[in-house]
């Protein structure tokens, strides 16, 4: 069985006043949703404060992106080693912001899961359509292709040492969500297209969906068979409303 995970991404967002406050708040319920595995994913700057204060509580830290190269001269940039002497576990690769914001292609984010992975870090591969994409029933098509530049360049059982993230782009930070169906429907297609290769790859990789996920609609999205858990974005800034999202994954 997999165990549910839910994992905070929390942008560009935060003083070192406002994450002390969040962080100190979902510390504090913690323990009541166990059952869950709980990521926070704060920005660069707030790493060493906020590995200090999860202390044993149990939460894990992660990472909002990381470089493809080890070190030299790539100003702007942030090794998987840095992150690994921050406690780092997790770290968020191919999100839509990033793809579609900065210009990361498949190409460049394959390059990363394989740094982050050789650092002994997992990835949180994101993975979605833009609305033009599903309007025009390229879903599965958009979703398969970010897939494949995984599994072609590091081969499917590297799945195994990562969670997936299905993003529909257009649901993230528009108050839009993928109806429970429609998200069980791309979640029930990825495990498929990875079973093909791997039965048990597809088995054990926890599929997190990632779009305007809140303590309203998470009860219903998390009901949904392939749904393990929660990319979560605004609903992560507030302790209340992310320790309810943990509660329902729980």
């Amino acid at each position: 069985m997999r165990q549910p995970m839910v994992a905070g991404n929390w942008k560009l967002n935060g003083s070192r006043e406002s994450v002390a406050a969040l962080i100190a708040g979902i510390s504090a319920g913690i323990s009541a949703v166990s059952k869950s595995e709980v990521v926070v994913c704060p920005a660069f700057v707030h790493l060493a404060d906020v590995q200090q204060a999860i202390g044993d509580s149990g939460i894990k830290l992660g990472a909002q992106n990381a470089a493809d190269q080890e070190s030299g001269a790539f100003t702007g940039e942030i090794a998987t080693s840095m992150l690994q002497e921050f406690g780092c576990e997790y770290v968020i690769l191919g999100h839509s912001e990033r793809r579609n914001i900065y210009g990361e292609d498949d190409a460049l984010v394959a390059k990363k899961f394989a740094a982050v992975q050789a650092a002994g870090l997992k990835p949180i591969l994101c993975v979605g359509e833009l609305l033009e994409e599903r309007e025009a029933g390229a879903t599965e098509t958009v979703v398969a292709t970010q897939l494949d530049a995984i599994i072609n360049s590091a081969g499917v059982t590297a799945l195994t040492n990562a969670v997936i993230a299905y993003e529909p782009v257009w649901a993230i930070g528009t108050g839009k969500t993928a109806s429970p169906e429609q998200a069980q429907e791309v979640h029930a297609f990825i495990r498929q297209k990875l079973a093909v290769l791997d039965g048990s790859v597809a088995e054990k990789v926890q599929i997190l969906y990632g779009g305007s996920m809140n303590a309203g609609n998470a009860a219903d999205l998390l009901s949904m068979a392939d749904i393990d858990g929660g990319l979560i974005g605004g609903a992560s800034l507030q302790a209340e409303s992310f320790l309810a999202i943990c509660q329902a994954a729980g």
